[in-house]
């Protein structure tokens, strides 16, 4: 299982930015998706969940109305278009199933600064 996550950079407050996470070795529409983010010091948080049919999505009360959680099963790709981002966004972002037996990926940074 490998996940690849890609489109962070950096941004000044108020801008968007659009991630991906391209994923290989299993069977992506049998699953539940989730982004996560780490600032440096601090555990992973979760940041938005999508379901694997693409229908049902969740997200942290710190990203909701700012950021959109998609995905697509004929690409085995997830997506995190994120917008008014702000300086507390500045973290390492990773995509992941949620088996525990699966290696992180290498993550994408977001940098939210003026």
């Amino acid at each position: 299982v490998q996940y690849v996550e890609s489109g962070g950079g950096l941004v000044q407050p108020g801008g968007s930015l659009r991630l991906s996470c391209a994923t290989f070795g299993f069977t992506f529409r049998n699953y539940a998706m989730t982004w996560y983010r780490q600032a440096p010091g601090k555990e992973h948080d979760l940041v938005a969940s999508i379901d694997h049919g693409g229908g049902g999505t969740e997200y942290a009360d710190s990203v909701k109305g700012r950021f959109i959680i998609s995905r697509d099963n004929d690409k085995n790709t997830m997506y995190l278009q994120m917008n008014s981002l702000k300086p507390e966004d500045t973290a390492k972002y990773y995509c992941h199933r949620g088996d525990y037996s699966d290696n992180w990926g290498q993550g994408t940074l977001v940098t939210v600064a003026a």
